[in-house]
């Protein structure tokens, strides 16, 4: 059964009733021609699950009949992923959905000293909106009841500011250090940077934050590719010990 979002706002469990409006109306009425009687899952993105069949569909929103709904807990385990912007948009939007499908729970765009791609102020609300276009997207696809968190562009010094994390790594190419960590009901923060990498400075700027070094690997990889990789890899520990219900 398909998965589909709604705002919180849009749910009253009280009535047993809920409606989906915007790009989810869109792909679900005009993508995938769904009628009335039919019946879909439904989530607001943090938690809630609905079973809901469709009871009026119209020209913008359609509203549905609550059958039965439960609340999932949210994941024990969370990975944050800061990572620089990129040049080329597509290469971040990539990670963007991967990263999504894999179960990342936030995604800071950043900001360091060799991000070569740092978009004006007027333009940063349309990339946010297209970046959550996409990840809403693949949270679809892949089932999530959790949609991961977008932050506005952060810079280097700002991520280092941060609180509230259990483990905080930097993946780099010049580091050797085994990744052997435990990352298992912990929050973590994955710093990866962009074209070119970080700079010594910021990379002692790390460590006296409290980050912690890591190795993804003798050979480079791209920015893109080392963020997916840092997911995948909590991803894997957390299947190893068969605790799946990471989503």
């Amino acid at each position: 059964m398909e998965l589909f979002y709604t705002l919180s706002e849009n749910i009253d469990l009280d009535s047993g009733s809920l409606t989906v409006d915007g790009d989810e109306f869109h792909h679900l009425v005009r993508v995938l021609r769904k009628k009335t009687g039919e019946r879909i899952l439904v989530t607001d993105g943090n938690g809630l699950r609905c079973e809901v069949s469709i009871s009026d569909i119209g020209k913008t929103s359609f509203k549905g009949e609550i059958l039965c709904y439960s609340r999932l807990d949210r994941p024990k385990t969370e990975v944050t992923v800061a990572l620089s912007l990129l040049k080329a948009p597509q290469r971040f939007e990539l990670f963007l959905e991967k990263a999504t499908e894999l179960g990342v729970t936030s995604i800071i765009p950043m900001i360091t000293a060799r991000t070569l791609s740092q978009p004006s102020s007027d333009k940063i609300k349309g990339k946010l909106n297209r970046w959550r276009t996409i990840m809403l997207s693949a949270a679809r696809q892949s089932k999530r009841h959790y949609l991961p968190r977008l932050t506005e562009p952060l810079s280097f010094k700002n991520v280092m500011a941060l609180q509230g994390f259990d483990l905080k790594l930097i993946p780099y190419e010049l580091s050797e250090a085994a990744p052997r960590v435990q990352c298992s009901g912990k929050k973590i923060l994955f710093l990866i940077g962009g074209e070119g990498g970080f700079t010594a400075a910021e990379v002692q700027e790390s460590h006296a934050a409290g980050f912690g070094e890591i190795s993804l690997g003798k050979s480079i990889l791209r920015a893109e590719t080392a963020g997916i990789f840092a997911v995948a890899f909590v991803r894997t520990q957390l299947l190893e010990e068969e605790r799946i219900e990471w989503f």
